[in-house]
């Protein structure tokens, strides 16, 4: 079995920064891509940002400059550091990851829980 566990979330005023935090626990034999979602009330979850095994990464139009994303493969975590922070980016923001259980296995993709974001003064 595998767990994702964020944390980082809160509330933040405009301009503030935050850094997310998604730690990958259980059977876990490797780790592929990494990345972060998010999802506004009202609206469908969209891309933030991704990085690869090898630390490649990729952001959306809206978050470029602003956020970076990270990983540590020895702890199986990765990172969002949060900075600018806009009203607009206040959403649930979730941490996936694909994640081989053993040399057998394909790999799965894996949801955390969500944390929240909110940026307001």
């Amino acid at each position: 079995q595998v767990q994702l566990v964020e944390s980082g979330g809160g509330l933040v005023q405009p301009g503030g920064s935050l850094r997310l935090s998604c730690a990958a626990s259980g059977s876990i034999f490797n780790i592929d891509a990494m990345g972060w979602y998010r999802q506004a009330p009202g609206k469908q979850r969209e891309l933030v940002a991704t990085i690869s095994s090898v630390g490649a990464t990729n952001y959306a139009d809206f978050v470029k400059g602003r956020f970076t994303i990270s990983r540590d493969n020895a702890k199986n975590t990765v990172y969002l550091q949060m900075n600018s922070l806009k009203p607009e980016d206040t959403a649930v923001y979730y941490c996936q990851t694909d994640i081989q259980r053993s040399i057998s296995y394909p790999y799965q993709r894996y949801w955390g829980q969500g944390t929240q974001v909110t940026v307001s003064s």
